[in-house]
């Protein structure tokens, strides 16, 4: 069911301590953590501690939560000082978009010149 913990989400795992994450910040509606594969110097993952597949589905349910999401990547981006050069939070939504684990997340990217158009 949306919105409780899924077994086989690795997201939800590392929410509930089970699988080690290098932590970057949490509230009580979000976690953050570097991302293994980074792709920037900065790459980090804002998650909400809720389980919904993607930002489209947490938006409707529980959009307080979405936005939470949003505020704790600008506060990781000043945490990690790259508020003042720039940075970008990108929302993967589908397979065909490049989403691997189907739990709402923000990526974090910054430290580097980001291109655009990206990918």
């Amino acid at each position: 069911m949306a919105g409780e913990p899924q077994p086989d989400c690795l997201f939800c795992k590392i929410v509930a301590g089970e699988i080690p994450a290098t932590l970057v910040r949490e509230t009580g509606t979000t976690v953050a953590f570097r991302d293994i594969n980074p792709q920037a110097p900065t790459h980090v993952l804002v998650i909400p501690r809720l389980h919904y597949p993607d930002a489209a589905s947490l938006a409707a349910a529980e959009p307080q939560v979405l936005a939470d999401v949003l505020g704790e990547a600008g506060q990781v981006a000043a945490d990690e000082k790259i508020d003042g050069t720039g940075y970008r939070v990108v929302f993967n939504t589908g397979a065909g978009a490049g989403q691997t684990v189907f739990h709402a997340h923000a990526h974090v990217l910054g430290g580097r010149g980001l291109e655009w158009p990206p990918g």
